[in-house]
């Protein structure tokens, strides 16, 4: 098991050249965010944004539409019973499904969507709802995308692997991840309060960073926004993935030196400025 340190922030963070333009940096479709749990699309949404990707769509319920611009106008809205989703999906370097998706039966439909539209040159970032629905149908995993990432809470791990959480070692997370991704090129961020990655090739890594002021709703949505940025921006890798985790959690630290709680959407406006920080 290796440690992730900050030298993963330099190795990926790169400095931006003066004849940049937004399609340089990635487009992002975000997939989730029901009735009741809209908050949470909007988070990852805006930590999407925070994380620097150049083009950010959010696919979610019509009540969600005047919050989300409200708060972040930058972000491009398209109603998720819209029947031109799949021709937008098609378009994305990355897909980020979950957040606040819930698992109702239009949830389910879009779910079944993603898994028969997804392309080989795409990446697809799983988390929450999305998690839950695949634990109880593995027909809904995609057999197309360059790469898998999932994010769960050890709970939703618990539900998709059926190890327990006691149980939930390093060497039962490795087989449960090539068990339910044969053949698929996966990445697991398991969350906790020392984040552990897998990979199907047995590499661990651990996040030393963190603190119990993070314990916040809405953290997990946000750091599933930053890994899509991440991995829109600097590459379909392993370090994309390790340096979003690292930056979420050290964003969080610097937050909780002089805050009892840590908001999630803190975080999110504390990414630009570590990441000029950072970038070489």
């Amino acid at each position: 098991m290796a440690e992730i340190t900050e030298d993963i922030l330099t190795k990926v963070i790169k400095k931006r050249p003066s004849d940049s333009h937004k399609g340089n940096y990635g487009r992002i479709l975000l997939i989730g965010g029901s009735e009741n749990y809209g908050g949470a699309i909007i988070m990852a949404a805006e930590a999407a944004l925070n994380s620097g990707t150049g083009l950010i769509s959010v696919a979610t319920h019509a009540v969600n539409l005047d919050a989300l611009h409200a708060r972040n106008p930058e972000v491009m809205f398209i109603d998720w019973r819209d029947r031109n989703l799949v021709n937008l999906m098609k378009k994305m370097d990355v897909i980020v499904c979950g957040p606040g998706l819930g698992t109702g039966t239009f949830a389910w439909q879009l779910m079944s969507t993603i898994c028969q539209n997804v392309s080989q040159n795409q990446i697809l970032v799983l988390d929450a709802s999305a998690l839950d629905m695949i634990a109880q149908d593995k027909n809904l995993i995609p057999k197309q995308a360059s790469l898998v990432i999932l994010t769960p809470h050890q709970m939703e791990w618990q539900r998709l692997s059926q190890i327990r959480i006691p149980f939930q070692t390093d060497s039962a997370n490795l087989s449960a991840l090539k068990k339910i991704f044969p053949t698929q090129n996966a990445i697991l961020v398991l969350k906790s309060n020392h984040t552990h990655i897998y990979t199907k090739t047995d590499q661990i890594f651990v996040n030393p960073l963190g603190n119990p002021g993070m314990a916040t709703g809405g953290m997990g949505d946000t750091l599933a926004g930053i890994i899509g940025g991440f991995t829109a921006q600097f590459g379909n890798n392993l370090d994309s993935v390790l340096a979003a985790v690292f930056i979420h959690s050290l964003a969080g630290d610097k937050i909780a030196e002089n805050n009892y709680v840590v908001r999630p959407t803190t975080i999110s406006a504390l990414l630009p400025q570590l990441m000029e920080e950072y970038a070489s």
